[in-house]
């Protein structure tokens, strides 16, 4: 469905808005910090925080008070104890554009009473695709680290940080502050990733989506052996409280930091004009896929720190740095079929089958349709040229449909009115369809018990997807109650003798 634009919003329908997209935020939110499974792209996700701003400013009577503007992240999840930032670990502001970044820098100048055409040393660096971390020192020992959370209270993770190589567990050198919190990104590199998903899949285990979600997961373990195990790397991008900090500059924090053993990334750089802050982006943008680890985007900050400290903050976000985001990574491919998957509630998923195209350095051979309001509102038939994209490395999804290329024997997709899997019959829950047949259905039963052994629930070792549907094949399990009375049955069914 198209939305309104902004400026032809009533406030009734504004009032509407603000509510539907406050919960829709905070359940994306939830998603992508806590859960670490995000079901949207980075650019849908910032298009809804676009809009929310946007009528957030033309109605300002209107903000809620439990406006996304208003919330960094998400409240830290209750598997670990709870550790208050003693300084917010707050978000950032987004740019998509050079004339935003621009806007940016006159904001900047005005603020801060400079000449209107006075130029702005900036660092510049890459926004690491991961998860963000507060470390704690004191007289250079590390002695706690927690998680972003909410921005002010996070999820304490000490145990398994510390099985990180490349957080000092103690500081190098010398001068370093009596307390120190630095701050920066746990990552997981590409090819680490891509080894680690191989490992799961061949030992029957839920692979992970991308590689944030694979360092976010691994980092938060109950288990700190499971993390040692995982390839997490660190990267510095700041810090926060800090007993004692005579630099002038944020560069010459970033050297003194480096002499401390900390890492920051060695494409960081000092901007001292805009247009080496264009150059910088443009340079990155185009070594991204090439890159062995994910960024989605680079982050400019003010170098002077007298500046930064006048600068200072607004609700969510500093006034001092900016994160110029890359555009999603975009393709065209013909869809050749429409497949139907079942999910765990009964959902009726569409997937796109495609010629197979690269995007973003990955091949694609399909994508999400993710429901029959979505193929409604593309207009998309089989046979169609659509644009595909795959952006912050979530599953990739149809975007669009470049209707002058339709060929002349494109077919409409017909949702079937019977489950493909179960044979019952299918109904409409809104843009939804669902199999109405539960746990007869068994494509449900065996997607309950997948999650019923997942991380998110009981988060059961050793039984993965492949075992769970073999297993459940095999007739071994029916429900959850049998899964505890395997290791009892095991010289009945021989499961040491099963693939998988």
């Amino acid at each position: 469905m198209r939305r309104k634009p902004v400026v032809a919003l009533s406030e009734e329908e504004a009032k509407i808005e603000l509510a539907r997209l406050a919960r829709e935020i905070a359940w994306h939110d939830y998603l992508y910090y806590v859960q670490d499974r995000p079901e949207i792209s980075d650019a849908e996700y910032d298009a809804l925080r676009a809009r929310n701003t946007a009528i957030e400013r033309r109605f300002p009577h209107l903000v809620r008070p439990d406006s996304p503007s208003k919330r960094v992240g998400a409240p830290p999840s209750d598997k670990f104890p709870k550790y208050r930032h003693p300084k917010p670990m707050l978000s950032l502001e987004d740019a998509f554009s050079d004339e935003e970044v621009a806007d940016f820098f006159e904001r900047v100048r005005r603020f801060l009473g400079l000449d209107p055409t006075a130029e702005i040393e900036v660092t510049a660096e890459p926004k690491f695709d991961g998860l963000s971390i507060a470390l704690h020192y004191e007289d250079g020992r590390l002695v706690v680290a927690a998680t972003r959370g909410d921005g002010y209270e996070g999820e304490n993770v000490t145990r398994n940080a510390m099985t990180i190589g490349d957080i000092p567990k103690h500081l190098q050198g010398s001068g370093w502050p009596k307390q120190l919190e630095v701050r920066g990104e746990v990552f997981m590199m590409k090819e680490d990733f891509l080894k680690l998903n191989e490992a799961q899949k061949k030992a029957g285990k839920a692979t992970f989506a991308n590689p944030r979600n694979a360092a976010a997961g691994s980092l938060r373990q109950l288990d700190p052996s499971v993390t040692a195990a995982r390839p997490l790397r660190f990267c510095c991008w700041g810090w926060g409280v800090a007993s004692e900090w005579p630099y002038e500059t944020r560069w010459q924090a970033y050297q003194a930091l480096r002499s401390w053993g900390v890492p920051l990334s060695p494409r960081n750089r000092l901007c001292r004009s805009f247009d080496e802050v264009r150059a910088y982006f443009r340079k990155m943008e185009e070594d991204r896929a090439t890159l062995p680890f994910d960024i989605d985007g680079v982050v400019f900050k003010v170098d002077r720190l007298d500046w930064e400290r006048r600068l200072g903050e607004v609700t969510r976000v500093p006034r001092w740095a900016i994160a110029r985001k890359f555009p999603a990574h975009r393709a065209e491919t013909v869809l050749k079929a429409i497949e139907i998957q079942v999910g765990r509630t009964g959902a009726l998923t569409p997937v796109a089958k495609l010629e197979p195209v690269t995007i973003g350095g990955v091949v694609v051979q399909s994508a999400s349709l993710h429901n029959k309001g979505e193929i409604e509102r593309l207009g998309v038939m089989i046979g169609d040229t659509v644009i595909v994209e795959r952006a912050g490395d979530v599953i990739p999804h149809i975007v669009g449909v470049v209707k002058e290329k339709r060929p002349p024997d494109a077919r409409p997709f017909k949702f079937p009115n019977h489950c493909p899997v179960c044979g019952s019959l299918v109904v409409a829950d809104g843009a939804i369809l669902r199999c109405t047949g539960g746990l007869f259905c068994p494509a449900q039963r065996v997607e309950r018990l997948r999650h019923f052994v997942s991380r998110d629930a009981f988060d059961i070792e050793g039984l993965g997807e492949k075992q769970i549907q073999t297993l459940f094949e095999k007739g071994a399990i029916r429900s959850p109650a049998d899964i505890f009375t395997l290791p009892q049955r095991n010289g009945e069914i021989h499961l040491e003798t099963w693939e998988g």
